[in-house]
């Protein structure tokens, strides 16, 4: 489509922060790109509503100086697209795919809508295969499966960000020779995250397999919309062209929704739950839902979206339309990152749905299901216990009682617990799973007779 030349002296509404409001032009599509120019300095903006009188456009900048009489509007007839190469891997840039590491331009393969393209519901497959993280809570526990949506709930002060990184450093596709890389975005982090995040992407070895997106808080709020859908679409192009395993972690989609928030009040809509649009599901699944395998692709796209909940709400709007978007979720405690256990994750608000689909025989190991029920309901009991002697003491405990509770506080601190840069195979995982199983007495143990023989270590030891 050739630009259109539209003199604003007639067009122009008016502005308010970041919004340009100009008169409805004929052809204007929502998401189109609008060049607007102020005594020849060039500001870039994005159509974000389109009505019959009027045209809202959201400016990747500053608003500051665009008045009726001085401005330019250019249509440029297409939507926002960015620059991909698989040259972009060892790269970090910001929220719109511009370099900021000091190196040199891309030199693009291809030019990618960031709003991606829908997949067809019927060319899916079904998530199954596993990805090692090197942490046992999500291995053993809350498995990551190829193609899968498995977002982090935290809070503020939960170290959600070195657990980002340790999945970054750590993850990988097992036994196969196949291409894995690591697509990394953060959405209106501070300074001080900002900074955390670039030198641990430069000191740890996995920066080779990983591209970068950074977009601080001080970031223009468009610029931090279009974040994840950046990302997103490099991951595709790495997935679906180059046949390549893709792991893509999102933090933190709450400044994403906090800036959708922003926009939607700007625009004067009327708000939802809390104040944030009634659009926001759809919003957030437009993008979780590019996660996937695809008929005929040797490629996946896996989301790991991290998101903190205000006041540790999980019933927040953020949190709750997620867990309804993705298949399952994990949350991080506030009690267990007191008791100074990393990673603080609390098992029985966390789920991951495609678990069974990517453990067992070939994926991680034939005991791996049951040692993982044993563990949930080992712990449970140990649990039940704790509340109970908080309550009449220790006094009435029984033999039992009391190995369960030596199990929950074993299960903690030798467990869940685990060094930020300790990795941990899937086998190592589940030895140490069957170490704290010999707490309790085998006839507690609702296993099959012969895994337990050929994993427990009163077994293992004596052949």
């Amino acid at each position: 489509m050739a630009r259109l030349y539209v003199r604003a002296t007639k067009q122009l509404v008016g502005t308010k922060g970041s919004l340009v409001f100009i008169k409805s032009l004929p052809g204007v599509g929502y998401g189109e790109l609008v060049e607007l120019e102020v005594d020849g300095d060039v500001r870039l903006g994005q159509v974000i509503d389109v009505s019959r009188d009027v045209t809202i456009v959201q400016i990747f900048g500053t608003s500051i100086g665009i008045s009726p009489g001085r401005t330019v509007v250019r249509l440029r007839g297409e939507t926002l697209n960015i620059p991909v190469s698989t040259d972009m891997l060892g790269r970090v840039f910001n929220g719109l795919a511009q370099p900021i590491d000091g190196g040199p331009p891309i030199v693009p393969e291809d030019y990618l809508d960031i709003h991606g393209y829908p997949l067809n519901p019927a060319l899916r497959e079904p998530p199954s295969e596993f990805i090692e993280t090197g942490i046992s809570v999500i291995d053993g526990m809350l498995t990551l499966v190829r193609g899968q949506k498995l977002p982090i709930f935290s809070g503020s002060g939960l170290p959600h960000n070195k657990i980002a990184m340790q999945v970054v450093r750590q993850a990988r596709v097992r036994g196969k020779e196949e291409g894995f890389a690591v697509v990394f975005g953060a959405v209106g982090v501070a300074f001080e995250e900002a900074m955390y995040f670039l030198n641990e992407l430069k000191r740890m070895g996995a920066i080779d397999r990983t591209v970068a997106f950074l977009a601080p808080a001080s970031a223009p709020t468009v610029e931090k919309l279009a974040l994840p859908r950046v990302a997103l679409t490099v991951a595709e192009f790495l997935a679906w062209r180059n046949d390549m395993h893709v792991l893509t972690i999102l933090t933190d989609m709450t400044n994403y929704c906090e800036s959708l928030k922003e926009i939607s009040a700007a625009r004067e809509e009327v708000p939802g739950r809390r104040g944030y649009p009634g659009y926001m599901y759809t919003d957030l699944a437009t993008m979780y839902e590019r996660a996937g395998r695809v008929v005929s692709k040797k490629g996946s796209i896996t989301i790991m979206p991290i998101l903190t909940m205000p006041d540790d709400d999980i019933t927040h709007p953020i949190a709750d339309l997620t867990g309804y978007i993705t298949e399952g979720q994990i949350v991080l405690s506030r009690d267990l990152w007191r008791k100074g256990i990393y990673p603080p994750v609390d098992i029985f608000l966390s789920l991951s749905r495609m678990m069974k689909e990517g453990i067992g025989p070939g994926k991680t190991r034939e005991d791996h299901h049951p040692v993982f029920s044993q563990l949930m309901r080992a712990y449970a009991e140990g649990q039940r216990l704790r509340e109970i002697i908080a309550i009449v003491g220790t006094e009435s405990l029984t033999d039992r009682d009391r190995k369960y509770l030596e199990f929950a506080d074993a299960y903690e601190g030798r467990f869940i617990n685990q060094g930020e840069y300790e990795r941990r195979s899937i086998e190592k995982t589940l030895d140490l799973a069957w170490e704290l199983l010999s707490i309790l007495p085998e006839e507690e143990l609702a296993i099959r007779e012969e895994l337990i023989r050929k994993y427990h270590p009163r077994y293992r030891v004596q052949k």
